[in-house]
């Protein structure tokens, strides 16, 4: 039995992932800004807090919450996420910076909170995308998203160079197009080759065992060309 954190699971596939996890037995506290849906499956040895990671403040409190209640993280999963669809033209400041508050500033805040709680074998997974990967193919409208993961990406690297002695493990996917509701947001119409089940399956079981094989990768899983 593990100790896992997610945020984003108020649905798509952090929510699918706070259910298989439990399902195989390990202690989920799963993060959002709306914890009804997870509250509402009363799954077994899963925690839901409501929780904005694009405010700093909260992300602080959490580390009050790991010293009384769960003392020690096995896995981290950043999986929340925020996509703008605009042309750069239209695009607002604070449409771009709410993109990087969620996909950047917020993971790198809750790492630094989280990361005293993880031992050597620990493991942190940071969701990406594919259209943050350089030298792949970029959609017009994704400057905002596509580059805020392009940032998550890097310092996935730098960080596992920095803790390669202590741990934890740090690794990123880089996801092709999923079926969620953030998907069908952005482009209405849009079918993607996997489920947000499908998905969730490969990062729970990348998120246990990824740690044994890699560490500072970015792991691109997707079954599209591009």
């Amino acid at each position: 039995m593990k100790n896992i954190i997610i945020t984003g699971t108020s649905r798509g596939i952090g929510f699918e992932m706070a259910k298989l996890f439990s399902e195989a037995g390990h202690n989920v506290l799963a993060l959002s800004r709306n914890s009804k849906p997870i509250l509402a499956l009363k799954l077994k040895n899963v925690s839901a807090l409501e929780f904005d990671i694009a405010d700093e403040s909260e992300i602080v409190k959490l580390g009050g919450y790991l010293q009384t209640k769960m003392k020690e993280v096995d896995v981290l999963i950043n999986n929340a996420g925020f996509l703008v669809n605009k042309p750069f033209s239209k695009i607002t400041s604070e449409e771009f910076k709410q993109c990087y508050d969620v996909n950047i500033f917020g993971p790198a805040t809750l790492m630094r909170t989280v990361v005293p709680f993880m031992k050597k074998d620990g493991h942190v997974v940071n969701i990406s995308s594919m259209g943050g990967v350089q030298g792949s193919v970029k959609f017009p409208g994704l400057s905002a998203y596509s580059s805020s993961k392009g940032a998550i990406l890097t310092l996935t690297e730098l960080l596992a160079e920095e803790y390669k002695e202590t741990g934890p493990s740090f690794n990123a996917l880089a996801l092709g197009s999923v079926q969620t509701e953030m998907l069908e947001e952005a482009f209405p119409g849009l079918k993607a080759p996997l489920s947000a089940t499908e998905m969730a399956k490969y990062i729970v079981d990348f998120s246990l065992t990824g740690n044994k094989f890699y560490n500072g990768k970015i792991l691109q899983v997707s079954s599209t060309t591009p």
